[in-house]
């Protein structure tokens, strides 16, 4: 796996464990609303929703980051493929269902780490 695979796969890892802290943790908060753009009524009433979000997107993390860690390489490009097309879809599912911006956060980082790992 190359380098910049390497760096690209760590830098989604982080925005996933971020966006899992956000949805799990600071959903509620005016953090949190400012980053979804929610009002504190809407906030309060799908806490937990954004929880069980948050969760998935720490499982994303997870994977990225056991792809990095694997001692067998080999395997470990085939966790990053996996997980990382994981990322993508659910970015596309969740521009066309939540909001545009998601597609340009999840899905073409995770589109240019799936190009550095094929051309590296």
């Amino acid at each position: 796996m190359s380098i910049a695979a390497q760096i690209l796969i760590g830098l989604i890892a982080v925005l996933h464990v971020y966006i899992l802290v956000l949805e799990m943790f600071l959903w509620n908060t005016s953090k949190g609303q400012k980053a979804f753009k929610l009002t504190p009524e809407f906030a309060e009433q799908s806490k937990a929703l954004a929880a069980n979000q948050g969760l998935y997107n720490g499982f994303l993390a997870a994977g990225l980051i056991w792809a990095l860690l694997h001692s067998n390489t080999v395997f470990g490009t085939q966790l990053a493929w996996f997980f990382l097309a994981c990322v993508a879809i659910a970015g596309v599912y969740g521009s066309l269902t939540a909001a545009r911006k998601i597609l340009y956060i999840q899905t073409v980082p995770a589109l240019l780490a799936m190009a550095a790992l094929f051309f590296g």
